[in-house]
């Protein structure tokens, strides 16, 4: 009851009572972002109960089995936004059974803040609740959108989470004015998240650390990556491109760009900065060894391991790490003002420089855009970075023609595989082609890419395709199990 304000204190219910409040067809927004800060106490209860079914469901990113998993098991989910990673939902997304919008992180919050959905519920993990507001877990995400604009608003209180969180985010609510950060640890907000206490209908007290992702250790092929990238950004400082520290890194999740950052730290860079919507193991090393001086993020979705580390040494990081709501995080007007160095992981590349994140073949939801597109598109560098195969060399990620597109060959600058480095500033299409091909593609597909290329070169046009033969790439897969030719 201590982290609890007292005039709040009579609101505190079982997650059962908590659960059956909530009517079929709701539209619930609730706090999360790449597995950190999720409600799970009562989304459980819900999946339990089995009544309030027909939900829509509203994060800031992906959350846990606790959240996406129990609803979408339960069958309760008719609709959900704006990105995911549970196993259990993509797979119900793409057997239909699950609506799904795909939505760059920072417009859900602008959307909904314009009157674009009504919220009915906002049910948000948090660390405390104090006089100043609500005191969020190690993510912001899209939860202060959702307390803003909910009709009804649920607590879950976390003592699993250190109290010491308390002075770590920065809180600022977008207007029509210029946002006024210059700098990307600058603070220029508050602490907690402003909530009107008479839209509290409930409070759930838990104590319940959660699940943590994992991270592959960094084997040959995304350390071959990160040598390509420091080497290339070495080269841009070399020619006055980038100042020595760099500009602030902006990094996507996942394994590849935790090798990336993991391979800055000996690289001789010091004095490095993040702006980013995620700070990973990696990152967080980077700042504990003196190598970064600071970050802003979203969340922090860390290991075990380095969880520990970060809560037992909270106070250091306190001073370095600053998490924001993502509609700040990942706003293009400050991404274009800081002039970030963005890296992000693609599915699958093609000869111009297009780029699809989120599509299997075309038509198979992977896990949504997320915060790429809000970089790529206004970042003052914009590298996308992947293995040039995939399913052990029988597919190539360098295509003819990407089955799905989310981000066009006007926001890809660099493409970097295993095999190399293709700047594509300043090149036409049909240079670009010849780039990724000999400096990308995997030796086994460059054959049948170079026939591609010449086959469609024949045809004409500023952006040479062939496309039966491109359609048929990706047929080709579908039929044999393989791109390999013949």
């Amino acid at each position: 009851m201590e982290r609890i304000y007292a005039p709040l204190r009579e609101k505190v219910k079982s997650p059962e009572d908590v659960a059956a409040l909530i009517q079929p067809g709701s539209i619930i927004g609730c706090s999360g972002f790449t597995l950190v800060g999720e409600p799970k106490a009562i989304p459980q209860a819900l999946a339990r109960q089995g009544k309030a079914d027909h939900l829509t469901l509203l994060t800031g990113a992906s959350v846990g089995d606790a959240l996406d998993g129990a609803l979408t098991q339960a069958g309760l989910l008719a609709m959900r936004y704006p990105y995911q990673s549970n196993k259990f939902l993509r797979t119900a997304i793409n057997q239909g059974k699950v609506g799904y919008s795909d939505m760059h992180l920072s417009h859900m919050p602008e959307f909904i803040n314009r009157g674009g959905l009504h919220i009915d519920y906002a049910i948000v993990e948090c660390a405390a609740v104090t006089e100043e507001g609500v005191i969020p877990s190690a993510a912001v995400g899209a939860s202060d959108c959702f307390l803003y604009q909910a009709d009804h608003i649920i607590l879950e209180v976390n003592s699993a989470l250190p109290l010491e969180l308390c002075g770590m985010h920065d809180i600022y609510q977008v207007d029509s004015r210029p946002i006024p950060l210059t700098e990307a640890t600058q603070r220029i907000g508050g602490t907690a998240i402003p909530c009107d206490f008479n839209k509290v209908v409930a409070i759930v007290e838990t104590n319940d650390p959660g699940t943590y992702p994992t991270f592959k250790e960094p084997d040959d092929v995304s350390a071959a990556i990160g040598a390509h990238i420091i080497a290339f950004l070495k080269e841009e400082v070399a020619a006055g491109r980038q100042p020595p520290s760099l500009n602030p890194i902006q990094s996507g999740v996942g394994s590849v760009a935790n090798a990336v950052l993991a391979g800055l730290g000996d690289s001789g860079f010091s004095g490095l900065r993040m702006y980013t919507e995620v700070v990973q193991d990696s990152a967080l090393k980077l700042i504990w060894d003196g190598k970064m001086v600071g970050a802003s993020t979203t969340a922090i979705s860390l290991s075990k391991k380095n969880q520990e580390l970060f809560y037992d040494n909270i106070d250091f990081f306190r001073e370095r790490i600053v998490i924001r709501p993502q509609e700040i995080a990942n706003n293009p007007e400050i991404v274009r003002r800081l002039g970030l160095i963005s890296m992000n992981t693609p599915i699958e590349c093609d000869l111009y420089g297009n780029v699809n994140s989120t599509h299997i073949m075309g038509t198979k939801m992977m896990n949504g855009i997320g915060g790429s597109g809000d970089f790529a598109r206004n970042a003052g560098l914009t590298i996308f970075a992947t293995a040039s195969v995939a399913k052990d060399g029988a597919i190539s990620c360098i295509v003819p023609m990407c089955s799905h597109v989310d981000h066009t060959e006007h926001d890809v600058q660099v493409i970097v595989t295993e095999q190399g480095l293709a700047d594509l500033r300043w090149k036409s299409p049909r240079q670009r082609a010849e780039l990724i091909i000999d400096r990308c593609a995997h030796p086994q597909y460059r054959p049948l890419l170079r026939e591609y290329l010449e086959e469609a070169s024949k045809q004409g046009g500023h952006t040479p395709h062939d496309l039966k033969q491109a359609l048929s790439w990706h047929t080709r897969y579908l039929d044999t199990g393989t791109m390999l030719p013949g």
